[in-house]
């Protein structure tokens, strides 16, 4: 049986290890998939020009995963945006939707759901 000190320094060492190897670029960590449910500000806003404002907002780092629409009621349709972005970047979420929120044809948005991906 492993004493706790042992566990402890193996650990520690492990995490050295994985820490030293996303430094140097060895380790290929995973992305992070945003759904995000974008609210027009009538029911005339073309999509296909939202979408080009959507991906002209993004930061280098993120790109388009998919899009899709989803009715909402009396002929208003949601625009549904899927954004990758690295796992390894912090504060992402928020600044996507403060940009999001400064297209002139987007009345709200929803960020629907967050999970990550290994490739």
């Amino acid at each position: 049986m492993e004493n706790a000190e042992n566990l402890v320094a193996r650990i520690s060492v492990q995490n050295v290890v994985l820490l030293d190897h996303k430094i140097s670029g060895g380790i290929t960590l995973g992305s992070v998939i945003v759904a995000y449910k974008i609210f027009p500000t009538d029911i005339t806003v073309n999509f296909e020009d939202l979408k080009k404002k959507i991906e002209a907002c993004l930061p280098e780092f993120a790109s388009v995963y998919g899009y899709g629409e989803e009715p909402v009621a009396f002929g208003l349709n949601a625009l549904i945006v899927h954004i990758k972005f690295p796992e390894d970047k912090t504060g992402v979420l928020d600044e996507l939707e403060k940009k999001f929120e400064g297209i002139s044809e987007i009345s709200q948005v929803q960020t629907v759901m967050v999970r990550r991906i290994s490739r």
